[in-house]
């Protein structure tokens, strides 16, 4: 396979994430089709993919695109991790396995904006058709659908006491977070089949792979989408140093997520055209939202110390080891997060515009420092921020990393709403449910003055990795896709992932992007609504 002999397909897709999973599976229902599904990355191999508790260990390795913001002025000019998953199933291979799909508002609010078939109601059934929950089939839930997903099997009882002191604090009880009502606090449920991640790679991809029109090509790095005109004819890239060329004859479907699709777009001549004219690339169509509109939840909170053993340090003892592997469950289960909720800083919000998320584990530097003792970490993030950031070309190199400015904290709205919510964390942690835990602050603002939290927020927060917008859906002069996320001003190309979401959702965004994949799937196969509700099935 050379770039002088490009094999062809009918759909090839870029990046195998939590969306290209979704259409690769969907997709290559139809036999007619021949599918292909391109990963810069490698098989999702390593044993700490698939327990829970050990994400952390994935970090800054060969499974992690590894990027970082520009210095974040809102953030004490620091330059702020940022995980991607590069590995099959993506981010959804790495991430803390939260299962949150947002709230009505969020895509009634998307509809608003000009984007028909995108409502909470027309989303819904893709949410249920995607889902195999082990609380059963319900009017808000689905049972059979690919993706497990299921309660904590950790059951740490430090996650419980921060739930019980967050009601004492005045928040009230949820136990589902994605039924009626989004408001309170509870245990989240996750993406886990018996006691192991289930990533989009597990749930939609493995049982696939046997398809004999489905083809996967690994450790293959995208460098740019081919066209003729402003026709999508394929991709071209390399595998070590290798180039090579894949032609699609009906689509090319960039599903590399809030990062990478919109730097893809700009190496191949799709962008700003003055920004890829100082880049020296020849410009095919002169689109200047891509790369605008960057979102992320941006978050802060505390980190306390506790005499009591029940961490999940216990993790590295062998017999938790064995729990895992007998019965799935115990501190190796845990997907860290385990507790948390849903809070309105001001009572006449429309919906909540704060998240709670709670771990029973000193969370340190990020993930990236060793817990010195046993210990808790708890705070909130920001679910509606006002602040917008950018994806921009560092060079016309495709293998150098894109310059992302997050831009947190820039509109004064997002810092006030901040101001709050470390302020209930910190109420939270003074409750006698969970007092006992929080012997002495690890990290925690000096005092509840605004100075010094200001000063805490700037120092300590860190986004919650849920970067989506930068190739946003509609129909005014900054929108990328359209409504069926085709890319404006070209044929045969559509972007599929968190990057066409208008606006963020209120809460963790893996369950959001399976879903936009799942209608898009229809999408592409012109039969919207005939795929929701259906579970993948092998070949």
């Amino acid at each position: 396979m050379t770039a002088a002999s490009p094999e062809t397909y009918d759909y090839v897709i870029v990046g195998a994430g939590s969306a290209g999973c979704v259409l690769a599976a969907r997709l290559s229902e139809d036999p007619a089709v021949k599918v292909l599904l391109v990963e810069a990355g490698g098989p999702d191999a390593k044993d700490n993919i698939h327990i829970p508790a050990a994400f952390g260990a994935l970090l800054k390795t060969d499974v992690d695109w590894d990027y970082a913001t520009a210095p974040e002025e809102g953030c004490n000019g620091r330059m702020m991790y940022l995980p991607r998953g590069k590995v099959l199933g993506g981010s959804s291979s790495i991430n803390a396995m939260v299962y949150i799909r947002g709230n009505r508002a969020d895509y009634d609010g998307w509809r608003a904006r000009g984007n028909a078939g995108w409502g909470y109601d027309d989303l819904l059934p893709y949410f249920k058709g995607s889902e195999d929950n082990e609380r059963g089939e319900s009017e808000y839930h689905g049972a059979g659908g690919p993706l497990s997903v299921c309660d904590s099997r950790s059951h740490n009882p430090m996650a419980l006491a921060w739930v019980q002191a967050a009601r004492e604090a005045g928040m009230e009880a949820n136990e589902d977070f994605n039924g009626a009502a989004q408001d309170g606090v509870g245990m989240y449920q996750v993406t886990l089949r018996d006691g192991r991640r289930c990533s989009a790679a597990v749930a939609y991809l493995h049982p696939v792979l046997e398809r004999s029109n489905l083809t996967l090509e690994t450790a293959l790095h995208v460098h740019r989408v081919t066209f003729a005109g402003t026709r999508a004819t394929g991709i071209a890239g390399a595998r070590y140093g290798e180039p090579i060329e894949l032609r699609a004859e009906r689509e090319v479907i960039l599903s590399a997520g809030a990062y990478n699709s919109p730097q893809l777009l700009m190496l191949s001549g799709v962008g700003p055209a003055e920004h890829l004219a100082l880049k020296l690339i020849d410009v095919v169509v002169d689109l200047p939202g891509v790369g605008q509109n960057l979102q992320d939840h941006i978050n802060s909170g505390a980190i306390y110390t506790t005499e009591e053993p029940v961490s999940l340090l216990l993790g590295a003892e062998p017999e938790q080891q064995l729990l895992l592997e007998r019965e799935g469950r115990g501190p190796l289960s845990s997907n860290v997060a385990e507790s948390g909720g849903f809070w309105r800083s001001q009572s006449d919000l429309e919906a909540p515009d704060v998240q709670y998320h709670f771990a029973p584990v000193m969370f340190v530097d990020e993930g990236l420092g060793d817990p010195v003792a046993h210990g808790v970490s708890f705070g909130g993030c920001l679910l509606t921020p006002r602040s917008r950031g950018t994806v921009t070309l560092r060079s016309n190199d495709p293998t150098a990393k894109p310059w992302i400015h997050h831009n947190f904290y820039a509109q004064p709205e997002d810092l006030e709403v901040m101001l709050s919510s470390v302020r209930m964390t910190l109420e939270i942690a003074r409750q006698s449910a969970l007092a006992p835990y929080c012997a002495q602050p690890y990290v925690a603002p000096a005092s509840e003055d605004d100075a010094d939290l200001r000063a805490h927020i700037a120092r300590n927060s860190q986004t919650l990795y849920h970067p989506v917008g930068t190739c946003a859906m509609g129909s005014g002069p900054e929108a990328v896709v359209d409504g069926e996320l085709r890319v404006q001003g070209t044929e045969a190309l559509r972007v599929v992932d968190a990057s066409v979401m208008p606006v963020i959702p209120r809460g963790n965004t893996n369950a959001p992007t399976i879903a936009v994949a799942e209608r898009a799937a229809d999408l592409i196969r012109g039969g919207v609504g005939e795929a929701a509700g259906q579970a993948v099935a092998a070949a």
